[in-house]
């Protein structure tokens, strides 16, 4: 472990006198990205209709947690290693897990709590209480409120949002749905993004916006949890919005090497086949070894992972699930620990200055020379390579390009 410190605190001295390359973070978005790794909840009348996107037109009824336990969620995120919870505080079918002012579709007109339950408020306490970042998903899409296609609903969607920050925040993630079909012969819905990014930086300035298109963090361009190989922070925004009108899918994977903005990737996957839950998918959730395949392509990749774990019937997380995500915990700190031989490396490089590194390679000393064992390109918050097999000697790390003087945060061997 001293060569490989040495060797570390020789590659930190190239990088002593930073140099800014290109957009670069906020204190808001690297608050953000060392995050890493955070719980989605998927939870609303879908839960209860086996339905994956609701038509609006659902009996407010349908939503009855027995036994609703949002502690039970804090409690569980914080021990599978999370640090925040996101939860879906209004789906595509426009119901609102709060008592929201601005619909007739809430909790308010169910009978679950004789309409007084509060789920955003629960969540909120319960994060709070566990040391948790708080975040909401809000759909701008709305199948049931009755002005949805006209541009008078553009100040119903932002005061929504307004409501939602000003009484559960604070709030460190904002998360905008691009999703959006419209009924035959209803119009396409103007979306005025600007009014609903300038409404959240008004109330929630240190929130980061999620979309396609950021502006805070984009879209990753799938649903199975992978960023790509390369992967770049920057992404050029102008012209695009969330949607339809986003960036082809392998630019939202990759990102854009010459980007004119910092939009970094994450990358949201479910622990079932659905996101929402379902009694048919309880012996259908992802084994360890494909959660582990998802954290090398996602946190290894440079973007940050959020795994959605779908609240049950009775509104708790299910013991399969909780199981899991414990399993999955105890293999990451399993496989993420110093030995005599090495089993990956974790690089990291200083963002807070851009992101400059463009290809690297991992060399072992074999005699008087060195080979090399693993390559790769983008570092960006972070870059996990694993070797073909165990290796055991002297390491070290190469950069082969980059845009200007590359700064490296860290170099850890496990």
């Amino acid at each position: 472990m001293k060569r490989i410190l040495t060797a570390c605190l020789a590659l930190t001295a190239i990088a002593c006198t930073p140099q800014t390359y290109g957009p670069v973070p906020t204190k808001a978005q690297l608050k953000w990205q060392d995050m890493e790794y955070y719980m989605f909840c998927h939870f609303g009348p879908n839960t209860f209709t086996d339905k994956e996107w609701g038509d609006g037109t659902e009996d407010p009824d349908v939503f009855n947690p027995t036994d609703l336990d949002c502690d039970q969620w804090a409690a569980t995120a914080k021990a599978a290693g999370m640090k925040g919870i996101v939860i879906t505080a209004k789906h595509h079918d426009g119901f609102c897990l709060w008592p929201s002012k601005y619909s007739n579709h809430t909790v308010a007109q169910s009978s679950w709590r004789d309409g007084k339950g509060d789920v955003l408020r629960e969540l909120s306490d319960a994060c709070r209480a566990h040391g948790l970042k708080f975040g909401i998903y809000i759909s701008p899409w709305d199948r049931n409120h009755p002005s949805y296609g006209t541009p008078e609903y553009n100040e119903v969607f932002a005061g929504t949002v307004r409501e939602a920050h000003e009484q559960y925040g604070p709030v460190f993630e904002q998360w905008f749905d691009g999703a959006c079909k419209p009924k035959p012969g209803q119009p396409k819905m103007p979306y005025d993004w600007g009014l609903f990014n300038s409404t959240v930086r008004s109330v929630s300035p240190n929130a980061v916006i999620f979309s396609d298109v950021g502006p805070d963090c984009r879209w990753v361009g799938n649903e199975k949890g992978y960023a790509g190989e390369t992967n770049w922070c920057r992404l050029d925004t102008e012209g695009f919005a969330p949607g339809e009108a986003a960036p082809a899918r392998d630019t939202l994977n990759m990102g854009n090497v010459h980007g004119a903005s910092w939009v970094p990737a994450e990358c949201d996957v479910s622990i079932r086949p659905g996101w929402f839950y379902s009694p048919s998918t309880d012996d259908k959730i992802k084994s360890v070894e494909e959660l582990m395949e998802i954290w090398f392509g996602s946190v290894g990749r440079g973007a940050n992972l959020i795994l959605n774990v779908p609240p049950d019937r009775t509104g708790r997380i299910n013991a399969a699930d909780s199981l899991r995500l414990m399993e999955f915990r105890a293999a990451r700190e399993a496989y993420f620990t110093k030995g005599r031989d090495a089993k990956c490396i974790v690089i990291q490089e200083n963002i807070k200055y851009g992101q400059k590194i463009k290809s690297f390679v991992v060399e072992l000393r074999d005699g008087a020379d060195w080979k090399e064992i693993a390559s790769g390109t983008t570092v960006g918050h972070k870059r996990i390579l694993r070797f073909a097999e165990p290796v055991h000697g002297m390491i070290r790390v190469r950069i082969t390009d980059s845009f200007g003087k590359p700064d490296i945060k860290s170099v850890e061997v496990f």
